[in-house]
């Protein structure tokens, strides 16, 4: 079984960076589609980045040039780099993972019916 554990939110001023961590815990998959989403409250569910086992990355609109997403395939460990914040990224973040898929999974909505999924990691950014 599959567990994924985020950390390293918090709270910083626009501006500020954080950088989130998930680590995967369990059996390791060689093929994947791992991955960032968050959610606002009274807001609607957001893809935030992505990756695949191909080492495609995909953003948002809203994050690119800002967001870095990465994986250290040893450590088993994806992280999200996230510069110059701004009060409209507080959201709480969640990893999500799917594993034995083709890298084509790893578009649009998919985190929507990922099978893992990790426990969130609140991120607030004032101005």
């Amino acid at each position: 079984q599959v567990q994924l554990v985020e950390s390293g939110g918090g709270s910083v001023q626009a501006g500020g960076s954080l950088r989130l961590s998930c680590v995967q815990s369990g059996y390791t998959y060689s093929r994947y589609c791992m991955g960032w989403f968050r959610q606002a409250p009274g807001k609607e569910r957001e893809g935030v980045a992505s990756i695949d086992s191909d080492g495609n990355t995909r953003y948002a609109d809203a994050v690119k040039g800002r967001f870095t997403i990465s994986k250290d395939n040893a450590a088993n460990t994806l992280y999200l780099r996230m510069n110059s914040l701004k009060p409209e990224d507080t959201a709480t973040y969640y990893c999500a993972a799917d594993f034995n898929v083709p890298p084509s999974r790893c578009v649009g909505s998919w985190y929507n019916g990922a099978n893992y999924w990790g426990q969130g990691t609140q991120v607030t950014v004032s101005s």
